[in-house]
C-alpha cells in the first residue's frame, strides 16, 4: 500500500470517527457524567424513543452499522450499544445483520478495487490456510469468525478472504452464523447494564458486576473464550 494511500484512509477514518464523536458529545452534558441520576434520565429518554419509533430507529441503526463497519472496519462498540437499545434478542440480531453486511461490503470493495494489493500483502504471511479455504470455505471461515479470528484484528478478518477467493455469499452466512455466540453475550451485557439502570437508584460497580444480566454472560464468555482456545488449537493442527 503506497504512503499516500494509507494517509488518506488514515485521514478519512479520523474525520468520519471525529464527526460521529462531536455530534455524540453534543447530546452529552460532560458536567453530570459523575451523577448516576443523569444515567437514569438519559435511560429512560432513550427507552422512550426508541418505543415511539421502533422500526424506523431498528433501520436507522442497521444503515449506522453498515455504514460504520465498512468504513471503519471495527464493530465491537455496537454490540453493547445495540443491547442497550433493543434487549439481547432484537440486539443480537440487529447487530449479526447489519455488522455482516458491513463486513460484507468492506470485503466487496476491497475485493474489487485492492485484490492485488490486498494478495501482495497477505497471502505469502497467511498462506498456510490457503489449503485450508480451498477445501470449504464456508466451513474454515465460519470457525475463523467463531473463534475471533485467530487474534487477527477485525478490519483484517473482513479484507482476509480477498486472497481466498470466497463467494460472497459464504461469506456473509459464514460471518453471520460465527458472529452469534459472541454478538449474544455482549448484547446481553448491554441489555443487563440498561436494566441495571433503569431498576437501581445509586451506582455500585460491585452490584453491578454481581447482578445476574451482568455476572452470566461474563461467565458464558469465559467458557466462550476456553471452547475457541480448543477449536483454535485443531484448526492450527489442521493447517500446518
Amino acid at each position: 500500500m503506497s504512503k499516500k494511500l494509507k494517509i488518506f484512509l488514515g485521514i478519512s477514518y479520523l474525520f468520519i470517527l471525529s464527526i460521529f464523536l462531536y455530534f455524540i458529545f453534543l447530546q452529552i452534558e460532560l458536567d453530570r457524567l459523575n451523577d448516576f441520576a443523569y444515567y437514569k434520565e438519559l435511560q429512560a429518554n432513550l427507552e422512550s424513543y426508541i418505543g415511539d419509533n421502533f422500526y424506523i430507529n431498528l433501520l436507522i441503526f442497521f444503515l449506522f452499522c453498515v455504514v460504520w463497519v465498512s468504513l471503519l472496519g471495527f464493530g465491537s462498540p455496537l454490540l453493547i450499544i445495540s443491547g442497550i437499545l433493543f434487549g439481547k434478542w432484537i440486539g443480537t440480531f440487529i447487530s449479526v445483520l447489519s455488522i455482516s453486511f458491513g463486513a460484507l461490503l468492506l470485503y466487496s470493495i476491497a475485493n474489487f478495487f485492492f485484490k492485488d494489493l490486498i494478495n501482495s500483502l497477505l497471502e505469502k504471511k497467511f498462506s498456510k490456510y490457503l489449503s485450508l479455504f480451498s477445501k470449504n470455505s464456508f466451513y474454515y471461515f465460519f470457525i475463523f469468525r467463531f473463534i475471533g479470528g485467530l487474534g487477527t484484528p477485525f478490519p483484517l478478518q473482513n479484507t482476509l478472504p480477498v486472497i481466498f477467493n470466497m463467494k460472497k455469499i459464504d461469506y456473509f452466512f459464514a460471518s453471520a452464523l460465527g458472529f452469534v455466540p459472541t454478538f449474544f453475550i455482549w448484547n446481553t451485557i448491554g441489555s443487563g447494564i440498561n436494566k441495571f439502570i433503569k431498576e437501581s437508584e445509586n451506582f455500585s460497580f460491585l452490584n453491578l458486576i454481581l447482578s445476574r444480566e451482568i455476572y452470566l454472560p461474563i461467565l458464558l464468555f469465559v467458557i466462550l473464550i476456553l471452547i475457541s482456545l480448543i477449536i483454535k488449537k485443531k484448526f492450527f493442527n489442521a493447517a500446518n
